[in-house]
């Protein structure tokens, strides 16, 4: 499949699956050969080196860049270490082709007598990388706090009941003329304090991954190419 311009620009971050479907990583790079053709893409598979895979025979489906081969022999293909941007050579190329048992493309060579100006940009590869940001602790500490409440207490009052003896009682009734005496044990609560120690909470830590975006502001140059032709040279249309 032969990429546009526009296409090229579209596979950076896109996954990339083998020819099960199965993901193999992202696109890191493009990689274009000598004469500017996008030939090559690395995959960002989290490992030190990413991978290389052809893009001739890679087919767009979905969003998604699926090259023929298994997971296997991509993660296994030479590879370049992450934001390398310095062009393939020629070995690296012949081990390519090798691993991927292709056919190397021939040169091609400009005709006779003109020169070639290869125009050349930058572009913004966007990624994430994991960093600590520091550490959740769950403590537990003793907090004394003061309680008020109320609890009823019960005590015995006395008092003097006074009973009038009938005169048809009377002759009933001993009665001696002394000193004498009459004792009740008399009876009181008092609030009484005890503590028990009872569980009342589980707590552990717990984490969820937010998602959120987050600007990136940056500047990427690229380069014109403009023409100063003589009057005479340029083509009528």
């Amino acid at each position: 499949m032969q990429f546009t311009e526009q296409q090229v620009r579209s596979l950076y971050g896109q996954d990339v699956q083998d020819q099960s479907g199965a993901k193999i990583g992202s696109v890191a790079q493009v990689w274009a050969d000598a004469q500017g053709y996008p030939t090559w893409v690395s995959v960002q598979t989290g490992g030190r080196l990413e991978p290389m895979a052809p893009l001739g025979n890679a087919q767009m489906q979905q969003g998604r860049l699926m090259v023929p081969y298994d997971k296997a022999t991509v993660q296994s293909a030479p590879g370049v270490k992450p934001g390398t941007d310095t062009p393939l050579d020629a070995k690296q190329n012949e081990q390519l082709y090798a691993h991927y048992r292709m056919q190397a493309q021939p040169k091609s060579q400009p005709p006779q007598g003109r020169e070639d100006l290869i125009r050349s940009e930058e572009r913004l590869r966007v990624g994430t990388e994991s960093q600590p940001a520091g550490r959740a602790v769950l403590r537990k500490n003793v907090v004394t706090e003061d309680v008020h409440t109320t609890v009823p207490v019960a005590h015995d009052e006395v008092y003097v009941e006074r009973e009038p003896i009938s005169a048809a009682d009377a002759a009933n009734v001993r009665s001696d003329m002394g000193e004498a005496e009459q004792e009740m044990q008399l009876r009181a609560e008092r609030p009484v304090v005890a503590k028990d120690r009872v569980p009342v909470e589980r707590a552990h830590l717990a984490r969820n991954e937010v998602v959120e975006e987050q600007p990136i502001d940056e500047r990427v140059r690229h380069e014109e190419i403009s023409a100063n032709i003589p009057e005479k040279s340029r083509r009528r249309r």
